[in-house]
């Protein structure tokens, strides 16, 4: 059988014809691809990405593109069995691929869902709040995010080959940036699979992804400031990149997410027969065991009581010696292969350098794989360790075997367990179980200064716990110090990093003609249509109405009350509220609320559809008996979120900026109204 020929995809075109390193499969080491070892013009893919690539990219919106996101994921979720097919050579086992390829597109659902949910319909994101810069309300600032209008350079780690790519592609598409993605090597041809997926499906616009297999060359030679490069793997790779002098002499921002040495804590309240013991050997077995050990995330040092660590070992080889070790395709087989020969090497290596200074209490390299033809894969044990005295121990906080393999570490005291955990010199992840509030509200904030993201784990956060291992796409990815100093995910946040903030100043009407939104002190448009009987297409920012007044009365504070169940005081003893910085009865915040309502609603059908919530609400001022009060409405922002209901009608969403006066002009209530507007067609 002829061995497939890898190709990269570099400006519009799949190109690579002279073979170049053989790949193996990890499961039995035959050969499942051929690298190409074509030269690449980096000067064409990134001349591409920035002609071609960038404008397409610029001529969707932030809507528009989460809505390619979505159709993406649907795509690639219908064909995944392709990719579980050849994930399977990769060592993987069924679940194992799950979390790369379904983790994967579940990304692109989650940021197309989040930037749908989050984002303007435009290239430009208001960060405001607007600041007044004068004194008579002419002159203001406020910021902006904008795309950055370079290339996003991708390069990622061999563990996970779809979910390493999507979940660097998701955001940086949202935020307009065209990317060149480069896989390790090793399994590259699982990436390669997945591109040419992506290309087939012809919804990304031309230039938004390319695809290295191979060095990266001189490309980052040739990158410049409005470029980024973000970087998954080792630590010592990324402190070579972060100090090439390119990226040095422009500023190319640099975000790295490094394996790290990441622990989990066993509370000193936890004892044997607790449920919480239960759940910690189960997530240090399942971190050594899941991807083999390969996971950035996984758990390399369990801390525990020094007088629960027999049992703690005893707990962990019983557990460790139920995984059946061998091919994924052989039924009860719970553990695959290492991603590699060259990674079942280094593991091994790593680990003789561990063993100088602890003891080995489970597994070893001896191990007997299931499966016709797996003597001749990438197979390890999986490995425990024991280090009696971690904190004359250096080694066991800086060497990392990226495999099945984790050091059991005792703690004499609660500050020591803290301390073994900062010896990681920064960590993506750390866990604490403990059943105690007070234990964890003692730890975390120590152990938020060394990690990225923290597992509380407890048996009332068990059954939906995620696990300790999981990024999630909602949440941040990385970590400081030997971690990269970096953020991956984290929801918008992630988008944010690959657009630029600017402040911007001006008069409110230039800055409410540049952010796309209302800005108060701008000018206004004032017609005879109520906005309210405006569809969504020809509703204008700025569109306003002043309403007729109300008088507050007694009556009305009374029949608020009976009505809302609210006898607060100040509403209603006028004893008490003269006591009060108030002076006086007051009418209910809520009650102005629902009378300017009142006051700015059109009540006859029409493009309104619904009112589904309130933004920034504040009470400014106090409204009395006897007080008249006057609303302002104002179109502040649209977006265009391309739904339609079940009749098929189109909708978009508009704030409406409101402001509640007396009749001394003061501002009583401040706050957007969020609603759903029928389209006209």
């Amino acid at each position: 059988m002829t061995t497939p020929q890898l190709q990269s995809f570099i400006a519009g075109r799949w190109l690579g014809r002279e073979p170049g390193q053989t790949l193996r499969s990890a499961i039995n080491g035959q050969p499942v691809a051929r690298t190409h070892a074509d030269a690449i013009d980096f000067a064409e893919a990134l001349a591409y990405a920035r002609g071609t690539g960038l404008p397409a990219l610029l001529a969707l919106d932030f809507q528009q593109r989460a809505a390619r996101l979505k159709a993406l994921a649907k795509y690639l979720v219908e064909r995944k069995e392709q990719l579980y097919a050849i994930s399977a050579h990769t060592g993987a086992t069924r679940a194992d691929s799950w979390i790369d390829v379904e983790g994967g597109t579940g990304t692109l659902f989650a940021y197309a869902s989040m930037g749908s949910a989050e984002l303007p319909s435009s290239n430009v994101v208001h960060e405001g709040p607007v600041v007044p810069l004068g004194k008579n309300g002419g002159f203001a600032g406020t910021h902006i995010l904008v795309p950055r209008r370079g290339v996003a350079v991708h390069i990622n780690a061999f563990n996970f080959p779809i979910w390493g790519l999507l979940e660097k592609f998701a955001p940086t598409f949202l935020a307009g940036m065209p990317c060149i993605g480069k896989p390790a090597t090793a399994t590259s041809y699982l990436t390669e699979a997945l591109v040419r997926l992506i290309d087939q499906s012809g919804i990304l616009p031309a230039g938004s992804l390319q695809l290295v297999i191979g060095g990266t060359g001189d490309l980052l030679d040739r990158l410049t400031g409005q470029d980024v490069i973000t970087f998954t793997g080792s630590a010592d790779t990324a402190a070579k990149l972060r100090v090439h002098p390119n990226v040095i002499r422009q500023s190319v921002p640099f975000n790295a997410e490094a394996d790290s040495l990441n622990c989990a804590i066993l509370g000193p309240d936890v004892t044997p027969g607790d449920m919480e013991f239960e759940l910690f050997v189960k997530e240090v077995a399942r971190e050594m065991t899941v991807k083999a050990g390969q996971k950035c995330t996984a758990i390399r040092r369990a801390i525990v009581p020094r007088q629960h660590l027999d049992a703690v070992a005893a707990a962990l080889k019983a557990r460790l010696a139920k995984t059946v070790v061998g091919d994924p395709s052989v039924e009860g087989v719970k553990m695959g292969a290492l991603a590699s020969h060259s990674q079942q090497a280094d593991v091994a290596e790593k680990v003789a350098l561990l063993r100088q200074g602890a003891e080995l209490i489970h597994g070893g390299e001896g191990v007997q794989p299931q499966g016709a033809g797996t003597a001749e894969g990438a197979f390890f044990a999986p490995t425990l360790l024991l280090a009696q005295h971690p904190m004359a121990n250096d080694a066991v906080h800086d060497i990392e075997a990226f495999g099945p393999v984790s050091t059991l570490m005792p703690y004499d005291d609660f500050d020591e367990a803290l301390a073994l955990a900062a010896r990681g010199k920064g960590s993506l992840v750390g866990s604490l179980v403990t059943k105690t509030p007070a234990i964890a509200a003692q730890a975390v904030p120590v152990a938020a200064a060394h990690h990225g993201r923290l597992l509380v784990l407890d048996a009332q956060a068990a059954p939906e716990s995620t696990g300790h291992g999981s990024p999630l796409p909602m949440l941040k990815h990385g970590g400081p110090g030997r971690a990269g100093g970096g953020e991956e995910l984290g929801g918008t946040r992630a988008v944010k990093h690959y657009l630029q903030r600017t402040a911007v100043q001006g008069s409110p009407t230039m800055l409410a003609a540049v952010t796309g939104e209302y800005v108060r002190g701008a000018a206004r448009i004032e017609t005879e249509v109520h906005p309210f009987r405006r569809h969504f297409e020809e509703l204008q920012i700025g569109e306003s109405l002043t309403t007729h007044r109300r008088t507050v009365s007694e009556a009305d504070i009374v029949n608020f009350g009976g009505i809302s169940g609210d006898y607060f005081y100040m509403h209603f003893d006028e004893i008490a509220a003269k006591d009060t910085q108030f002076g006086q009865r007051i009418a209910h915040g809520y009650f102005v609320l629902s009378a300017a309502a009142g006051l700015f609603v059109s009540p006859a059908p029409g493009p309104v559809l619904a009112n589904y919530g309130l933004d920034t609400l504040r009470f400014v001022k106090p409204v009395a008996i006897g007080d008249t009060i006057q609303a302002r409405l104002t179109a502040k922002r649209k977006i265009d979120r391309m739904k339609t209901d079940d009749k098929g009608r189109g909708q978009g969403v508009v704030a409406w900026d409101v402001e509640v006066t007396t009749q001394h002009g003061e501002l009583v209530a401040s706050y957007d109204i969020l609603t759903l507007v029928a389209k006209k067609g």
